[in-house]
């Protein structure tokens, strides 16, 4: 099966940007590791698939991903926007966005018509961890899986909302054609945005 094999439009979202209908790819992207997380066709449940070491020499860690993607046929990419609390995007922001064009890059280096979407995932981590923890795991074995229970987070919230709302969520990533160009954003879409009570500081090894 190629990727994006059975992507269709929801029937009942006329006059609104529709969404994709199947398996998705949740993506949770650090300086040290990126998470993956994927869903079943109904787009009701989210789960951990792995975890990679980023390759920012190679993009090793690239072409697994959209391998990954084509090997599970998904009719979506969603990566997690790691904006502040009060909405604004730093360095984590800079590197997801980075990050997603070259997945997009990758897709198009593979002939995979696959798109890709930004969704705000402010605070996910903290939700993994607190997830974690009260699983009874220690801050020691959090690590080797926090990055997929964050992609969880950022997948499940981002179906939920496209089931809920009948339409897509985040912001489209822009493809560049032969000579360069970027072909034109699609208007971004709002939708609630995972939050906490509590503070946020990304793990920095993840």
């Amino acid at each position: 099966m190629t990727a994006g094999d059975g992507r269709g439009a929801d029937p009942g979202t006329s006059g609104s940007a529709p969404y994709p209908h199947g398996p998705k790819l949740g993506v949770d992207v650090g300086q040290v590791r990126v998470g993956l997380a994927g869903c079943d066709r109904d787009g009701l449940l989210a789960t951990p698939i792995r975890t990679l070491k980023r390759d920012a020499r190679r993009n090793t860690d690239v072409r697994i991903l959209v391998n990954e993607a084509v090997e599970r046929g998904v009719v979506q990419i969603i990566i997690g926007l790691p904006k502040n609390l009060s909405g604004r995007e730093g360095a984590s922001a800079e590197m997801a966005r980075t990050y997603a064009a070259l997945v997009v890059e990758e897709l198009q280096r593979q002939a995979q018509p696959v798109p890709v979407r930004l969704v705000d995932e402010r605070l996910s981590t903290v939700s993994a961890h607190r997830s974690l923890h009260a699983a009874g795991l220690s801050s020691r074995e959090h690590r080797k899986v926090v990055d997929q229970v964050a992609a969880v987070e950022i997948l499940q919230h981002a179906i939920d909302t496209q089931r809920s709302r009948g339409r897509d969520v985040g912001d489209p990533v822009p493809v560049r054609d032969a000579e360069g160009a970027q072909s034109p954003l699609l208007t971004p879409t709002e939708e609630p945005v995972i939050k906490d009570s509590s503070s946020s500081r990304r793990d920095p090894e993840s």
